[in-house]
């Protein structure tokens, strides 16, 4: 009965414990928390355990196997601690260490009183002082980006999906991924200790970075006017668009591409795999110049989550994305077709070739995709525009 009604007090007091606990940090943060940036930040961030949840689960269960001593000697110190006094009454009193259980007894509610000793503050100051949430001053003059690139239209445009790309969630949120996929892929490499998983680390990240472009009207929203109204040519739209994230794709794509081959040590695939991820990056990018202006599709709206999507729209957003990138990869085969000649055969002399046709291929669709894609920006531009305010 004793250590069933020690068990009993230590849970309720762990679990008041955790809510006041939880007070407190949002108390103390409540000014913190109504900032847009802490939010956006925040949203970020914690797409880099989801996107690592297979290796993080993994990693804790190898380590649990083999480490039985060292979790028992683990959990009896924290046992001592605010973290698991509460927790363990009833194990202590079971074991007839009542002395020990007192203590722990003593730890546990003195850990309860100073949190909500400390809520109680920390209310009080909040409120008296509410956080303020309305926009402070800025100083103008500064034009950023726009500054460095030429003062011309299309990079004007460049400028203004780069601002965009480094500081709206909804675009920077997705290069939070680019640098975790080679982890994802050397944790399964590790799995069957075979690590040429890695050599599809530049065409898959080429092909997500090019992709991503593909709904830029639609996260424009109702700012797409901005270019209507300024009469900005579509050529030097899509053109503005494109460079913006050729500036920095491209260099993460090489990196990636290459990257890989010091672990693998077997460098007689690089010329394949750095023509391939080229050959894609300009490909796809080329591609999603003219979807994205053809067709609009659900995304989050300005301001919003990065992982909120409005209601409707669902069956064109799944039909443009499936469909573009169906031809995506048609539109890549050749650099598919050589580098299959290449595992077949084992010739290197395919790599070598795939190295010249992917950039030059990929060239040739890039400027094909901006020129077609801004025919159809002006002409579609009035409908893209009401296709946008009603997706708001």
């Amino acid at each position: 009965v004793l250590p069933a009604a020690g068990a009993l007090v230590g849970a309720v007091l762990g679990v008041l414990t955790c809510v006041v606990f939880a007070r407190v940090v949002t108390t103390a943060t409540s000014s913190l928390a109504a900032s847009r940036r802490f939010k956006d930040v925040s949203g970020i961030a914690f797409m880099v355990p989801l996107v690592l949840l297979g290796p993080i689960i993994a990693a804790v269960f190898q380590g649990m196997a083999g480490s039985g001593a060292f979790l028992s000697e683990l959990a009896g110190r924290i046992s001592w601690t605010p973290l698991g006094a509460a927790w363990s009454l009833g194990g202590d009193l079971e074991a007839g260490q009542a002395g020990a259980a007192g203590l722990k007894l003593l730890i546990a509610a003195a850990t309860l009183a100073g949190l909500a000793w400390c809520w109680k503050l920390l209310l009080e100051r909040a409120l008296v002082t509410p956080p303020y949430s309305g926009s402070s001053r800025r100083k103008g003059g500064r034009l950023g980006l726009f500054t460095l690139l030429p003062a011309t239209p299309a990079g004007a445009v460049t400028a203004r999906a780069l601002t965009y790309w480094f500081r709206d969630p909804r675009y920077s949120g997705s290069l939070v991924v680019i640098p975790l996929l080679p982890v994802v892929l050397a944790f399964q490499g590790s799995q069957t200790n075979d690590y040429g998983v890695l050599m599809i680390t530049g065409p898959l990240t080429a092909f997500l970075l090019a992709w991503s472009i593909s709904g830029d009207v639609s996260y424009d929203n109702t700012a797409f006017a901005l270019h209507l109204a300024a009469g900005v040519r579509g050529v030097h739209d899509r053109l503005g668009r494109a460079l913006a994230c050729l500036a920095f794709a491209l260099p993460a794509v090489l990196v990636l591409a290459i990257v890989p081959f010091f672990i693998t040590g077997d460098w007689t695939w690089w010329p394949a795999t750095v023509g391939m991820s080229v050959g894609v990056l300009l490909t796809g990018l080329g591609l999603s110049s003219v979807v994205s202006a053809r067709y609009t599709i659900a995304v989050p709206l300005p301001g919003d989550s990065p992982f909120k999507k409005p209601p409707g729209n669902v069956g064109q957003t799944l039909a443009v994305q499936f469909g573009g990138m169906a031809v995506l990869l048609v539109l890549v085969l050749p650099e598919a077709g050589l580098v299959l000649a290449q595992l077949l055969t084992g010739d290197p002399l395919f790599g070598w070739i795939n190295l010249a046709v992917g950039p030059v291929l990929g060239a040739a669709l890039f400027t094909t995709g901006v020129v077609v894609g801004g025919r159809w920006l002006d002409a579609r531009g009035p409908e893209l525009l009401a296709q946008v305010t009603v997706n708001r």
